[in-house]
């Protein structure tokens, strides 16, 4: 059968002349030819051809000269046994798929191929949910109960089909090309220089922006886990608040040093562990002490149509906001194996339906159960958590209100890793192209004890940078609900006015305007109400 065909003959194309004497003429080995792989841009380390045997070579068998003939010029039609057709063969697939990239060997995303399901989906269920999932509930104080739940749906479901684009435009057939990476699939649809425009900036915030508010959630909650803890018998002097950032901030440089995204795999575990542990146990201990005394579930409403609309759209970034890791999502598939037989988003997008399925089991009562217990009541700066403590400190046992606030720090932690690696790959890359070797383990360390370090000067000159939900929510916004709608209209070219080209056209200038109107409307609350804005003085 031509499709079963996996041996080529290096033999040429003009026959030999016949044996001299009656010696034989040995035939070459066959050259067995793996299936078409889709290892790239990177591939392995291996090349794409080995023997039968294995690795090993085979040892040589002299043969008696011959008079030489004529070589064909090696071509890929040459290649093709004449019994397969051309455009089917699965050899020509094979050799065309293999654009190579060196450098992506020696890079911490692309450096171990052999992901599975699993650890997509513990990479995707720790970079989709954290603490901004505790701030939901106050969107709801501006959108009330039926548009606030309604809002929180279709944000779901929007932001899980731009995940199956992605995850689906990982691979390209056609060219032979793996993106590994958000930026170089931007790059690659929209032009080199546009690319960089439209994502450069709203990925760089996800990766360094992140990391700085992890640093300032992770070590605010450690203090309270300290004085939870702690309690009123501690006679030590309590560390301030830059110094349990620096604790923080250690602990994470120093978990920062595992090699590559693969290697995190059990710290992506343990973060989703986590990150599901203290949801559920915010929403049930607040539902469980019953809603408070003279809670009232009417929406906010501001003076002036204008600043009520502003409000509004304020709370829709939020929501907005609640939904990140899309720009980590074509790096987790990059860490898989991957040929035609077995693509690499099949389990993909298995490990996705898992976590965010239990991303959905957290936000949706999170959302309501907190919006049930405050009300209104519910604090803008910290929500849930901050709820917790202001009023139910007494009500709730140590053991509970302590294991939270070490699973909201051991949380931080593992996505610090997770959105930290983009950057580490990034600066990496940059003595990999110029250099043309791959990274010593000490300048490796000194890269991430450098972002991990600036990262923390960023939290104690911008403290308040975690009040500003709303605006990175419309800042990043289209990584997430827009660009991939046009990255697969580019691509995949869909037939003109058919249901795919104008869903993706809808969804992707729905995105973009709702991007542009939310960054507008989040600097005009910031402006009109205030943030508590204290350079250099984190409390």
């Amino acid at each position: 059968m031509a499709g079963e065909a996996k041996e080529i003959w290096s033999a040429p194309i003009t026959p030999r002349t016949a044996s001299v004497m009656g010696t034989p003429v040995v035939a070459s080995p066959p050259v067995s030819c793996p299936p078409s792989q889709l290892h790239s841009p990177s591939l392995t380390r291996s090349p794409l051809l080995h023997s039968e045997n294995g690795d090993a070579p085979r040892p040589k068998t002299k043969t008696p000269k011959t008079p030489r003939t004529p070589r064909t010029p090696l071509r890929l039609s040459n290649l093709t046994p004449r019994f397969i057709t051309p455009l089917g063969s699965p050899v020509r697939k094979a050799l065309r798929f293999t654009k190579l990239d060196p450098q992506d060997a020696w890079l911490p995303i692309t450096e171990s191929r052999n992901g599975n399901k699993y650890y997509a989906a513990f990479h995707t269920l720790s970079s989709g949910i954290g603490t901004q999932a505790l701030v939901l509930p106050v969107a709801l104080t501006v959108l009330g109960w039926t548009w606030g739940i309604i809002s929180l749906t279709l944000a779901f479901i929007w932001q899980l089909y731009t995940l199956w684009l992605l995850v689906n435009l990982h691979e390209s057939v056609e060219q032979g090309v793996r993106y590994c990476r958000y930026l170089q699939l931007c790059g690659a649809t929209f032009g080199e220089k546009l690319g960089k425009l439209l994502a450069l900036f709203p990925i760089l915030y996800l990766s360094a922006g992140t990391c700085t508010t992890l640093i300032i959630i992770g070590g605010s909650t450690a203090r309270t886990f300290y004085e939870v803890v702690c309690g009123d018998s501690c006679t030590a002097k309590p560390m301030t608040t830059v110094e349990w950032y620096l604790v923080f901030t250690c602990a994470a440089v120093v978990l920062s040093q595992l090699p590559n995204l693969n290697s995190i795999a059990g710290i992506s575990l343990i973060g989703a562990v986590t990150a599901v542990g203290y949801c559920t146990s915010i929403w049930i201990t607040s539902v469980a002490q019953g809603a408070l005394d003279g809670v009232n579930y009417d929406p906010i409403k501001a003076g002036s149509s204008v600043e009520t609309a502003f409000s509004v759209l304020n709370a829709l970034g939020i929501v907005a906001y609640a939904f990140r890791g899309h720009n980590l999502i074509l790096e987790i598939q990059s860490t898989m194996p991957s040929s035609e037989k077995h693509p690499s988003h099949v389990p993909m997008w298995k490990g996705v339906k898992v976590s965010y399925a239990l991303i959905a089991a957290c936000l949706f009562p999170l959302t309501i159960g907190g919006y049930w217990a405050y009300g209104q009541l519910i604090p803008s700066n910290g929500g849930m958590l901050t709820a917790l403590y202001q009023f139910h400190s007494h009500d709730v046992s140590k053991f509970v209100l302590g294991m939270t606030s070490f699973f909201v720090v051991v949380n931080a932690l593992c996505s610090f890793q997770i959105y930290g690696m983009p950057a580490f790959d990034d600066m990496e890359s940059q003595y990999t192209t110029r250099m043309k070797k791959p990274c010593p383990w000490w300048l490796r360390a000194l890269i991430r004890v450098f972002f991990g370090f600036m990262c923390f000067f960023i939290g104690v000159a911008v403290p308040f940078l975690s009040q500003l939900a709303g605006l990175i929510g419309g800042v990043a916004l289209p990584v997430t609900f827009a660009y991939p709608c046009f990255m697969w209209l580019k691509t995949k070219k869909p037939k003109k006015y058919s249901a795919m080209w104008g869903l993706n056209w809808f969804l992707g200038t729905l995105g973009v305007c709702l991007s542009v109107v939310l960054v507008i409307s989040s600097l005009y609350v910031i402006i009109d109400t205030g943030v508590n804005v204290s350079f250099f003085n984190p409390q």
